[in-house]
């Protein structure tokens, strides 16, 4: 008998059947075991040295697991096609061994569909495991146990009311709150902008005042009501013809298959998915065979994919819809593992699969696939410039029209922030048209700040610095949810008072470990061991060697230093400007009270020096205002 271990038991009924016969095939149930959480679960004094736990509830699974093995001649190992997949394979081999229950002939195999066809290729191509996966993994599991289990216990002795800290999890939560500084910090600013509603042979349009007086208009140029009224009346009184018409043909392409992160980002956008939901579904049609393999962040598809996506295109289109030569995708993302095909159907003559959320997401699956296969879309994009008879004012507009759909009659690809100024069809105008002039418009703007991340554009910013990996994308954002650093409201992330206050905590006393570049560099050291290049004892020793030392200086450290520094840190946070002029610090409540940052059992929170006289205290992220009026006692 040969026993084939897989993570789900839905994949291990499937993959049973389509092996018949002389195999097993049983499920571990994702990891088997960890790093309990402990001190000592890793010991750096021992070369890194790891005591890995069995999880208490898959002591039954283990067993059966066991009892199998002790009766196979062969084991094969036929988890996910990564560093988890492979590592969950490593871990089943190691307790099989020390249970000397290790059948003699061990093979790994892998595959990132689960078909017939995918599985019996796999199969018949079985290799060793990969000890440089397994030692990337080893690498990423304890550089992720010692900072948590060195900072965590600083945070809780040093600021009260914190949770946690992680290498991953508190650079995405810094982004978070420094887009929120940016929003808070942001002033807005006024500026007009003049428009004309115009006919010209039955079809209004809209045209904007692009120069005034002889002088290009940017967006900020008209900053005030009075030259904006003064700009309208020019427009009202002027006569305007066509100088100028220009037509431009433009090609769009169809953007590649989808990766982890670009379908987590599309189904945010289009289905309203959190990242999480994301992935339970993809991995749910993933074990139904209905996808490639959900964790991924190659662009490619395989050869006879994409032979199969153009069969079908030329089926469901007429010609020209199928480009002369198939397009070949590039990996652009940083450290990308080119080995890794693209998340696609495994068959392009299954356009819906299943109900709900799983016919949504694969939907979306479905046709971008199907959609990055198929012809460039063609558009013409028209200029018209109007100069009234001085010459010194002009009015444009602009607007664009499909020639050819090409990939846009399957899909059109989603945006965070969409303006689709350039989207209106224009009436055929020639030199020396003069159109009606029906409306003047003068509208006033002011500059916003920019916008908080999304979970798809949080996901997208993190991938663009290198920071964390198709499967970890995920679960870092779900921790900063679990832990009460974030909320989220309309879709976009807000920081709780609690995630500032450890990033600032974070970015005074270990401002390296949260830098953008050093985390993406620690992820390209890990990718480093994964291909060989690099030691993974080395890498590790290297960052000890540095943060064990600090996490001890900053542990030394009294509470109320560390409380003294952090306000200094966070007072243009805690005590703007007053528009008055007057001391931002200065209490309400007493007078001639200083307030500033303190440390409490539930956390931090602003007092008067005054205390215990003068009982006046603010919550810690409440800020006294920039209009001068403090938000008053909370006695």
């Amino acid at each position: 008998m040969q026993l084939v271990i897989v993570e789900s038991p839905a994949k291990a009924k499937t993959i049973e059947k389509y092996l018949g016969g002389d195999f097993h095939v049983l499920a571990s149930y994702g990891h088997i075991r960890d790093l309990p959480p402990k001190d000592g679960s890793v010991d750096p004094d021992d070369g890194f040295a790891m005591s890995w736990e069995n999880y208490g509830d898959k002591g039954k699974q283990l067993k059966a697991i066991s009892d199998a093995a002790k009766k196979a001649t062969r084991l094969i190992l036929a988890t996910d096609p990564d560093r988890e997949g492979e590592a969950i394979s490593w871990h089943v081999q190691e307790v099989l061994r020390a249970k000397k229950a290790l059948p003699a002939v061990v093979d790994r195999v892998t595959f990132n569909a689960i078909t017939k066809a995918a599985v019996l290729d796999a199969m018949a191509k079985p290799r060793a495991l990969d000890e440089d996966l397994i030692d990337a993994y080893r690498a990423r599991r304890a550089l992720d146990y010692l900072v948590g289990f060195t900072l965590s216990p600083v945070l809780w002795r040093k600021l009260p009311g914190a949770k946690s800290a992680g290498r991953v999890q508190s650079v995405a939560l810094r982004l978070v709150v420094e887009r929120e500084r940016e929003i808070e910090s942001f002033n807005p600013q006024e500026y007009w902008s003049v428009a004309a509603e115009m006919e010209q042979d039955g079809t209004a349009f809209t045209a904007r005042l692009v120069r005034w007086k002889g002088e290009k208009i940017e967006r900020l140029t008209i900053g005030k009501e009075g030259d904006a009224m003064a700009a309208k009346a020019d427009v009202e009184a002027g006569r305007f013809t066509v100088e100028r018409v220009e037509t431009k043909p433009l090609t769009r392409n169809p953007p590649p298959p989808f990766t982890t992160s670009t379908i987590q980002q599309e189904a945010a956008r289009k289905l309203g998915f959190s990242a999480s939901h994301t992935m339970r579904i993809a991995q749910q049609l993933y074990e139904d065979g209905a996808i490639t393999y959900m964790r991924t962040d190659g662009v490619q598809m395989d050869g006879s994919a994409i032979s199969a996506a153009r069969a079908a295109i030329a089926q469901r289109y007429d010609g020209g819809y199928v480009p002369d030569k198939p397009r070949i995708y590039q990996t652009k993302a940083k450290n990308a593992q080119e080995a890794h095909e693209a998340i696609r159907p495994t068959d392009f003559s299954r356009d819906k699969v299943g109900s709900g959320d799983h016919a949504r997401l694969y939907d979306l699956v479905f046709k971008r696939a199907l959609a990055s296969q198929m012809a460039s879309a063609r558009l013409e994009r028209t200029t018209i410039d109007m100069n009234d008879v001085t010459g010194t004012h002009t009015l444009r507009a602009t607007g664009q029209v499909v020639i050819f759909p090409g990939f846009l009659a399957l899909y059109e690809e989603g945006r965070d922030d969409s303006d689709d100024e350039d989207g209106k069809l224009l009436p055929r105008m020639a030199e020396g048209d003069a159109p009606a002039k029906k409306k003047v418009m003068a509208d006033q703007h002011f500059t916003q700040p920019p916008p908080r991340y999304s979970e798809a554009s949080l996901v997208k910013r993190l991938e663009e610095l290198g920071i964390g990996r198709p499967s970890t994308y995920a679960s870092t954002l779900q921790v900063l949810k679990d832990r009460d650093y974030v909320r989220i409201e309309k879709n976009r992330f807000f920081a709780e008072e609690s995630g500032r206050l450890v990033t600032a905590f974070l970015e005074r006393f270990f401002e390296r470990y949260v830098s953008y570049d050093f985390t993406a560099g620690l992820e390209d050291e890990l990718d480093d061991i994964s291909g060989g290049r690099a030691q993974w004892q080395e890498v590790l020793e290297a960052f000890w060697r540095d943060f064990k030392p600090k996490t001890a200086e900053i542990m030394e450290q009294k509470p109320s230093d560390i409380t003294a520094e952090l306000d200094k840190f966070l007072e243009p946070m805690l005590f703007p400007p007053k528009a008055d002029g007057s001391n931002p610090r200065a209490c309400p409540l007493c007078a001639d009270g200083q307030l500033s940052l303190r440390g409490g059992r539930f956390g931090a929170f602003i007092a008067c020096s005054n205390y215990p006289e003068c009982k006046f205290t603010r919550k810690f992220g409440q800020p006294g205002g920039k209009d001068g009026e403090d938000s008053g006692p909370e006695v």
